[in-house]
């Protein structure tokens, strides 16, 4: 069995093309599907004691990460700015990039928020979700610091 790309016919340029270039840009159906997703992967695991939550992270360092919980709500989130200029004689060149992310989980009743543990090793932040033992809620927020 044999697969074939089914492509757009081509079609000869004109001076339409170039006059309108920069709107077929904008709105070109492969520019949006080939966007790079910004917000990263997380693997959620259970078990008898705790939930674990591993959130592929790449490049940052664990300054970057900030983790809330408020109420029921626990929310991961970044922002990272570089700015890079260089300097000589003929020329100057500048470089900046910014990049943020924001996921946010509903926690189960059964957690317990005041000793949720961040770690961050190897481009994966590892939250530790530990159970209660009892089935009693509290609400309170609070931020976890990333070791």
């Amino acid at each position: 069995m044999s697969t074939r790309a089914i492509t757009k016919p081509a079609s000869a340029p004109s001076l339409f093309d170039d006059f309108f270039k920069p709107w077929n840009e904008w709105f070109d159906d492969r520019r949006f599907f080939n966007r790079v997703n910004n917000v990263p992967s997380v693997n959620i695991t259970e078990n008898n004691n705790s939930y674990n939550v591993a959130l592929a992270a790449p490049g940052l360092k664990k300054e970057d990460f900030k983790i809330d919980v408020d109420g029921n709500m626990l929310t991961i989130s970044s922002e990272k700015e570089e700015r890079k200029e260089e300097k000589d004689e003929k020329y100057t060149r500048k470089e900046y990039s910014y990049s943020s992310f924001s996921r946010s989980f509903t926690l189960p009743e059964d957690v317990k928020e005041e000793s949720i543990e961040a770690s961050y090793e190897n481009g994966v932040l590892n939250l530790k979700l530990p159970r209660k033992e009892n089935g009693k809620k509290t609400a309170a927020s609070k931020r976890i610091a990333v070791k």
